[in-house]
């Protein structure tokens, strides 16, 4: 479709699914009005993503009730179709916490379903600024930047409940804290490793890269096509398996939550030639405890795979 960034076009398909969602909203939110029962001092929250409402968790403590919509790690995020259950708990929330850039489009679909005075919606995009053609969704791999997402859901809670603005506060200074583990981590790679090559098989951790410093050597065609859901190039292909075999790559960080045969076979080359595998993930896995213990455990299997 033109005009789409790469996200968008991939994640399109699942459109005409979310109707079911619309419809059940439309018909039991009160044609399209929701009216959600409010509890004094907890506040609904819906995430689109797992790690935002794990953000979001922490901010609010005991003052938030938090539903995440994508949160099975055995599902490919961009197969997601939207249900009746997640149009409910849109319909019902005051607060929405949206990705953006074309990666939870299925959230604008159902919050256009309903309408509801007291909701605020902080989109992660337009926090950051992030636009342009073919911009990287994966936000949360921007470590740096994500306390600036943690802010605008401090402010938004605050917001929608004052009588505990001074929790949320608190809250968000022990959880930008929290972070620094992660920072010193990615601080080290950079000092270590400084301008390394990395490969990936699609985009995912872009922004830990960019952050640690790294030189992602990928061929953008195979990254682009592997996002985008299609079929890599033979000429791209080749040139991947070139860098495989050739050690032109350091490390191999590998999105195990969407996979093909092309990049299975990446990945079976990688170890077939002593390149380090690492598996990356779009949703955080429910055997890790918070956001940055999911974080902390990436950036450090990135650094023991170079070599610290």
């Amino acid at each position: 479709m033109p005009g789409m960034s790469a996200a968008t076009r991939r994640r399109a398909g699942p459109a005409c699914c979310v109707a079911a969602g619309l419809a059940a909203v439309a018909v039991l939110a009160g044609c399209g009005t929701a009216h959600a029962p409010v509890t004094p001092g907890v506040v609904k929250v819906v995430a689109g993503e797992n790690f935002w409402g794990d953000i979001a968790g922490q901010i609010g403590g005991r003052h938030v009730q938090v539903t995440s919509i994508l949160s099975n790690p055995n599902t490919d995020p961009h197969e997601y179709e939207a249900d009746v259950a997640s149009a409910l708990a849109v319909a019902e929330a005051r607060l929405v916490i949206a990705n953006g850039a074309g990666y939870d489009d299925f959230l604008s679909e159902l919050i256009g379903a309903t309408t509801n005075a007291d909701r605020v919606v902080v989109t992660v995009q337009a926090v950051l600024g992030m636009y342009g053609p073919d911009v990287n969704p994966h936000f949360w791999y921007d470590i740096p930047r994500v306390p600036r997402v943690a802010a605008a859901i401090e402010a938004a809670l605050a917001r929608l409940d004052p009588p505990d603005a001074k929790v949320f506060a608190a809250n968000l200074t022990a959880f930008d804290a929290s972070l620094r583990p992660v920072e010193a981590v990615i601080a080290a790679i950079r000092r270590r490793h400084p301008g390394a090559p990395v490969a990936y098989t699609e985009r995912v951790p872009g922004y830990l890269l960019q952050a640690a410093g790294l030189t992602v050597v990928t061929p953008p065609g195979f990254a682009a096509a592997i996002e985008n859901g299609n079929e890599p190039s033979a000429g791209d292909t080749a040139q991947m398996f070139q860098l495989i075999t050739s050690h032109g790559t350091k490390v191999l960080l590998y999105n195990a939550q969407a996979v093909s045969p092309v990049t299975q076979q990446v990945r079976a080359l990688a170890r077939q030639s002593g390149v380090p595998v690492v598996p990356v993930t779009e949703t955080m896995p429910p055997s890790f405890s918070s956001y940055q213990a999911w974080q902390l455990a990436q950036a450090n299997a990135l650094l023991g795979a170079l070599g610290g």
